[in-house]
């Protein structure tokens, strides 16, 4: 298994912890990335998806996201598989996050300390959360008054087959969403993710299915 069917692997796994900007970009496959695409980010950028990453993953027992080299991950995968408008959505969050930090620390993100940069995130957590339920809300409302005219027309979800369909939808990308559905791919697919933070069986005997876990036990690697 290479590392592209591997984080396909662990994105159908962790489902329910994804975004539906990202959900969507697994199920329809990466785009061909454009000429521009090679330049999306700026070299102070590309330094702060290693730092957004190793905020969200940091050092504790294990390697952080930092040294599992999830910056450039998410950087590839940005570049190589995320829709146009995604990409704009990302490009303009980095922007923010520059602008808040020089605002509330008067410092570049970058100079700022590893705790400033958790509180500066955990607040843009909490916004995006905010503006996901507004948003979700909104569509339902959408939704029910299109409902009739659409079981009129027969309309169906394209992918009623597939267990993640109903995760799925239209809904408008989320930088901090996007960010933290990046940096869970990239470091449970890197070879520190998947040996350190998990438990790994290098050659694996048989096939259980299920296995209860003692307490504080790691969680087993996918192969």
């Amino acid at each position: 298994m290479d590392r592209r069917d591997a984080v396909k692997s662990v994105a159908f796994l962790l489902g329910g912890a994804l975004s539906a900007t990202t959900i969507g970009v697994f199920l329809e496959g990466c785009h061909s990335s454009s000429p521009a695409s090679a330049d999306l980010f700026s070299a102070d950028q590309e330094k702060m998806l290693a730092e957004i990453a190793d905020t969200i993953i940091p050092a504790t027992k294990t390697p952080g996201a930092k040294a599992a080299g999830v910056g450039p991950f998410i950087s590839m995968i940005m570049k190589e598989c995320y829709p146009e408008d995604a990409q704009k959505v990302f490009v303009k969050g980095l922007e923010d996050l520059q602008d808040r930090a020089k605002k509330d620390y008067s410092k570049s993100f970058l100079e700022i300390t590893a705790a400033q940069r958790e509180e500066l995130l955990g607040k843009v957590r909490e916004e995006t959360i905010a503006a996901q339920k507004a948003d979700k809300e909104s569509d339902a409302k959408a939704e029910t008054a299109k409902e009739q005219e659409v079981q009129k027309k027969g309309e169906k979800e394209n992918n009623a087959g597939n267990p993640l369909a109903s995760k799925v939808n239209k809904s408008r990308p989320y930088f901090f969403a996007i960010a933290r559905d990046l940096t869970l791919l990239g470091y449970f697919t890197s070879e520190i993710g998947a040996t350190q933070a998990y438990t790994y069986l290098h050659i694996p005997g048989r096939y259980d299915g299920c296995v209860d876990l003692k307490p504080g036990q790691k969680v087993w690697a996918t192969n």
